[in-house]
């Protein structure tokens, strides 16, 4: 089982385990999709897919192993009676040293794993209900009594996932155990390599790790991620463009409602001129249909002198004529005052004409002053041509 697209010593359904089951799954499942979409050089280029620097010990050599992507690549194969070689792997290079490939600038950060060979260990594959799988290394632990010869406490063991069955609801699992009479003499033939191991794997027939990690989580070294202080920057740097994004876009749309407000104020305040405007219009509109209406109600001024001209004699001079509102008032001079109401009764555009006041004799002129008014009748809608005189009246 390979470890492409995953951490060293992570195996599946671990990851993610204290969320939805079946989370660890899918979250590995689609890590490696979106890995295996990137160019190699990108990937290695971003510290994707690392790989991992086995150590097998075989006799009295170490065989130096590289998997990296699914590939298992072998390095060296360093004797381990060559002077400490080993011991001394860590501190510093050795020119002549087949080691020299293990402190390779690519390599030397690493983590590295002791591979123990299938004879070492004890598998045996476990039928599990699907819900062990989140906690599958404890409950595989209440399995080694009946599973193998020794105890939890002689064993280093782990565990890792077949398959899962959807028919059953039930998961294939493999427990795998090895004593720790075989494992610690492993560990110390590798020397002072064995305090920054990071895990112990098993191989399997074809020569591929397990996937699994038998050393106790209180041994393990934690590698140092030689991209994390990277990771740790690009992710700064992309957070805060996400913030200055953020904030650009928040200004923008201060900016734009700023924008929009004014526009609205602006259109508010023609729409208001505009209102007055209208309601001025309107109100000058009506006060001129009722201008029009009250003067159409009204005979007209020419219509007025008109009549008067055909009505009154030849000897009558008038000095004022009135026409205020409804109101017809004639100021004048007549020898035959006396008889003008009769001829201005019968009259269409105005009703009761009378004298107000009595008639004052003119010593200058010999005719008599009078002042005379009358109401002026309201004009029907149709009209009618004012009626004429005839010729022979002597009022023509």
């Amino acid at each position: 089982m390979s470890l492409l697209g995953s951490s060293p010593g992570a195996r599946p359904g671990r990851i993610g385990a204290r969320l939805v089951p079946r989370t660890g799954d899918f979250l590995s499942w689609w890590g490696r999709s979106l890995a295996s979409l990137l160019p190699r050089g990108w990937r290695r280029l971003l510290g994707i897919g690392r790989g991992r620097l086995l150590l097998q010990v075989d006799g009295d050599t170490v065989h130096l192993r590289l998997q990296q992507e699914g590939e298992l690549r072998d390095l060296a194969v360093v004797p381990l009676a060559a002077g400490n070689a080993i011991d001394d792997a860590a501190a510093a290079p050795l020119p002549a040293d087949p080691l020299a490939s293990l402190l390779d600038a690519r390599l030397s950060e690493l983590p590295r794993w002791l591979l123990l060979a299938p004879a070492h260990s004890l598998r045996r594959r476990i039928s599990l209900p699907a819900a062990a799988g989140d906690r599958l290394r404890d409950v595989v632990g209440f399995e080694i009594d009946r599973q193998t010869p020794f105890t939890a406490g002689d064993v280093a063991f782990d565990a890792r996932v077949l398959a899962r069955r959807d028919n059953d609801g039930q998961l294939d699992a493999e427990l795998v155990a090895v004593p720790r009479q075989v494992l610690e003499p492993q560990l110390e033939r590798v020397g002072r390599i064995a305090p920054t191991l990071a895990g112990v794997d098993v191989a399997a027939a074809d020569g591929m790790p397990l996937g699994v990690n038998l050393l106790p989580a209180a041994r393990r070294s934690r590698t140092r991620d030689p991209w994390m202080r990277w990771n740790l920057v690009l992710a700064t740097v992309a957070l805060a463009g996400v913030g200055a994004c953020m904030w650009q876009l928040l200004d923008n749309r201060r900016a734009a409602a700023e924008r929009f407000e004014q526009e609205i104020a602006t259109q508010a305040r023609a729409g208001r001129q505009a209102s007055a405007q209208r309601q001025e219009l309107a109100t000058l509109i009506a006060g001129q249909a009722f201008l029009d209406n009250a003067r159409a109600q009204r005979p007209a001024a020419t219509e007025v002198i008109d009549e008067l001209t055909r009505r009154i004699p030849d000897g009558t001079y008038l000095e004022k004529i009135s026409l205020d509102d409804r109101q017809l008032m004639l100021i004048g001079l007549s020898g035959e005052a006396a008889g003008l109401i009769g001829r201005l009764q019968g009259a269409e555009l105005w009703r009761s004409p009378a004298l107000a006041g009595a008639l004052q004799p003119d010593p200058s002129s010999g005719r008599d002053r009078f002042t005379l008014t009358a109401s002026l009748a309201p004009v029907p809608a149709a009209a009618k041509p004012g009626p004429e005189v005839d010729n022979d009246d002597p009022g023509a």
